[in-house]
């Protein structure tokens, strides 16, 4: 069993990848997975809950309520008080989830219908409920009585256990269903593989602490199983350029930042400072008609027309207004590296000359696009809801659109690039949904890029090192987009 950490090189599949997935190492497994489910499913509640004297188990009519059986057999043999509410005809289950139920029922353990609401009272913060109702199979609103089942879970002071991921929840999106609550679980264990929903969206807020048990162990020894491949990775974090001994302020690359438009300066400065701090070598700003008053003293003001741009690391539209329009062809033919940010990327939508020229960089000038979901829905001709549905699908759209690697930003950022599997970014938090710390990441991705990193390497870099810094956050600090520009090392 694994826990999520920030170094977790999980798989990642959606849904029907899963279910196929599954199906393949069920033939190949000499006992059922809902067995081995149900097992690891008890052994994480006894670790997470270990003086629970009460445990419910809320079980649907599918595999995930099966696994929540096997568990409640397993609880029950260990001492504690068990009760299952079993969702729906036990007739209406699957084979091997009617096999769960009929050894839960031999070994003792009380199964009923309905929710035992006295017991459930005397519930405490030490007891346990378990969320064993639809797992990736929630595609739909929740039915009223069911609705009533997860907000008995998440009005209990118990703590909450959530098998594969909170019901409620859509495993691809990370969207809650339309007119759901869904459960708000303290721990979540997801079997196989990672599913998008529980690194995206609302799943970073009802999933709690993820782990993640792979089904693998009843796999006989002499027999290999390849998985197909996932549809993305997790994030992982990677090595920040050294400076060595024997080097200069010219060996560690120019940023310069095109921005700062009339009342709009602050934008310019953020991603400045963040270059600065990540170590390059020389940091310069060329304004778009901002203040200058509030730069570092070791920031530059170079001339516009004196920007060798074809040896920079350009971040073009940090606070950019419409200002930036005027300049941006210039910039797309010329810099040797390029991040396209906020009034960039509008500008870019809006133009199908610009949209050309972007294409026409190739791989020898590397650019990374950094949209939020409304400049990606601007990008693509979608509505910012249909770019949130599918995050993934639609990183990689933009992506290909444009020959580049894109950072879809957002709760699970996603870093994606034409013909590469995308990855799912795993640090961040609510610190972060504050304005500024997008220029600040823009300024990042630059800083790594004039430092050497591939496109690719930078934007991941960059994305998990912007987050991590959000989560290593004092909890008696205030944040915001100066703090986390300055913590950038």
């Amino acid at each position: 069993m694994e826990k999520l950490s920030p170094s977790s090189l999980w798989p990642v599949y959606q849904r029907d990848a899963l279910r196929a997935l599954e199906r393949e190492l069920q033939a190949r497994s000499t006992s059922p997975l809902m067995v081995q489910a149900g097992q690891a499913t008890a052994q994480l509640a006894l670790a997470v809950a270990p003086h629970a004297q009460r445990i419910w188990v809320a079980a649907g009519p599918g595999n995930n309520g099966g696994d929540g059986l096997e568990a409640a057999m397993h609880l029950h043999q260990a001492g504690k008080e068990v009760i299952v509410s079993l969702w729906l005809d036990p007739e209406k289950h699957p084979a091997d989830a009617k096999a769960a139920l009929a050894r839960a029922l031999q070994a003792g353990v009380s199964v009923q219908t309905q929710m035992p609401t006295p017991w459930l009272a005397s519930m405490t913060e030490q007891d346990l409920c378990i969320d064993a109702l639809l797992g990736i199979g929630g595609t739909k609103p929740l039915k009223s009585e069911l609705q009533k089942w997860v907000n008995a879970m998440n009005t209990s002071p118990a703590r909450v256990l959530a098998i594969d991921i909170s019901t409620g929840l859509d495993a691809d999106s990370g969207q809650i269903q339309p007119e759901t609550q869904a459960v708000h679980a303290s721990h979540t264990l997801t079997f196989l593989a990672g599913k998008p929903g529980l690194f995206m969206n609302h799943g970073r807020d009802v999933c709690g602490q993820i782990w993640l048990y792979r089904l693998e162990g009843a796999l006989p020894a002499h027999r290999t199983f390849q998985r197909p491949a996932p549809q993305a990775m997790l994030n992982v974090t990677a090595k920040r350029p050294v400076k060595t001994h024997a080097s200069h302020k010219g060996s560690h690359g120019d940023v310069v930042i095109v921005g700062g438009a009339s009342g709009m300066g602050g934008a310019a400065v953020l991603a400045a400072t963040a270059a600065l701090h990540a170590g390059t070598g020389r940091v310069m700003v060329s304004w778009l008609g901002g203040s200058a008053n509030t730069l570092p003293p070791d920031v530059m003001q170079p001339d516009a027309a004196a920007l060798d741009l074809e040896r920079l690391s350009v971040v073009a539209g940090c606070g950019g207004g419409q200002a930036i329009a005027e300049r941006l062809p210039d910039i797309l033919q010329r810099s040797a590296h390029l991040t396209l940010d906020a009034d960039g990327l509008n500008a870019l939508a809006a133009d199908e000359g610009l949209k050309t020229l972007l294409r026409l960089r190739g791989p020898d000038k590397p650019t990374v696009l950094t949209p939020h979901p409304l400049e990606a829905a601007r990008l693509l001709g979608i509505s910012t809801a249909q770019v949130q549905a599918d995050r993934l699908a639609c990183a990689q759209r933009i992506s290909e659109q444009f020959s580049c690697v894109v950072v879809l930003k957002g709760s699970g950022s996603i870093v994606a690039a034409p013909n590469r599997l995308p990855v799912i970014n795993t640090t961040g938090n609510g610190r972060l949904a504050t304005g500024g710390t997008g220029d600040v990441l823009a300024g990042l991705v630059g800083a790594r890029m004039a430092q050497g990193m591939s496109a690719w390497n930078a934007a991941c870099a960059a994305v998990h090192q912007h987050g991590l810094i959000a989560d290593q956050w004092p909890a008696d600090k205030g944040f915001t987009a100066q703090r986390l520009a300055l913590q950038i090392q």
